[in-house]
């Protein structure tokens, strides 16, 4: 089961941070068709946020045609987003040692993320990093 956490760093309104942490798992393969998401009791309880928000997450998420609703039972995988399944598990450990070493070299989480952003989207030239 996914444990939703919020950072308020982000400024990505906290619904909106669920409905992303829901996708990603969904495209990592960590939820597949069939699971259930926490209940909304839950998720309060773990990150103490408004009930509200939560609901407002899981209605984007059916609007998206990713879960369903089933009034008292819960919310429901209803597909996934990713292609077919490779070896997260490996890439994951692989990307763990490289953060491990950034932070070793003195970068911050912030300083990380800026990095790997950049390097994902292309914009560091060669030269940039020589």
């Amino acid at each position: 089961m996914i444990a939703y956490r919020l950072d308020t760093r982000t400024g990505l309104a906290p619904y909106l941070q669920l409905v992303q942490q829901t996708k990603d798992a969904l495209r990592l393969g960590f939820l597949r068709p069939g699971d259930q998401l926490p209940t909304v009791k839950e998720v309060v309880a773990s990150i103490a946020i408004n009930p509200n928000t939560v609901l407002k997450a899981y209605r984007e998420l059916e609007r998206d045609g990713l879960v369903e609703g089933r009034p008292g039972i819960g919310t429901f995988v209803l597909r996934t987003l990713g292609g077919p399944r490779t070896d997260h598990p490996r890439l994951q450990r692989k990307l763990q040692r490289w953060v491990d070493d950034a932070r070793a070299a003195g970068l911050d989480d912030e300083s990380i993320s800026a990095l790997f952003d950049a390097t994902l989207r292309g914009s560091l030239q060669q030269e940039d990093i020589a």
